[in-house]
């Protein structure tokens, strides 16, 4: 049986939804990674960047841009020792300035793809998957790719059935 890896980051605090900066007590991308295990199953891995974004969402957004521009690499917390017992990897994320925050690639770049499924999940207030797609063809080289799945960031939480229904197609 194939096993499976849900890689997200995840942004809990202020977030903009629907228009407007509200607090979330859980983050959007959360919901998703969340739903993608019960559906099918797997290991959740949190991705925790060392130095914490600003808790102010306009101040995170700069640093996000900063980040993207610079190519940055922040420290994470934690990593994995490898992904070698997985065949299925799932990649969740908010989409900053068109693509996943710059602390998946660090995680992303340490390992070797070959042989694996990868799946780009992003939640978005309206700029679908932007770049993630291509971004995880340049990382996880030797991965072969399913179609990603866009989720509305004020709609994530209400997303299961959606979440599990891709989720489930994706592991065929």
């Amino acid at each position: 049986m194939a096993k499976n890896l849900i890689i997200y980051y995840s942004r809990k605090g202020e977030n903009y939804l629907n228009g407007s900066v509200i607090n979330l007590e859980k983050g959007n991308t959360e919901y998703a990674a969340e739903f993608i295990c019960e559906a099918v199953g797997g290991d959740l891995f949190e991705v925790e960047t060392v130095k914490s974004y600003s808790d102010d969402y306009y101040a995170c957004t700069e640093e996000a841009k900063r980040e993207l521009h610079e190519q940055a690499r922040p420290e994470l917390k934690k990593y994995l020792d490898n992904i070698d017992e997985y065949d299925n990897i799932f990649v969740c994320g908010p989409c900053w300035w068109g693509t996943f925050p710059m602390a998946i690639f660090t995680l992303l770049e340490k390992y070797d793809f070959s042989g694996k499924k990868v799946m780009a999940v992003m939640t978005h207030e309206g700029s679908g998957l932007g770049s993630c797609e291509r971004d995880l063809h340049k990382l996880c080289r030797g991965a072969s790719f399913e179609k990603g799945l866009a989720v509305r960031g004020g709609e994530a939480a209400k997303s299961r059935n959606i979440i599990w229904d891709w989720a489930k197609k994706s592991v065929m």
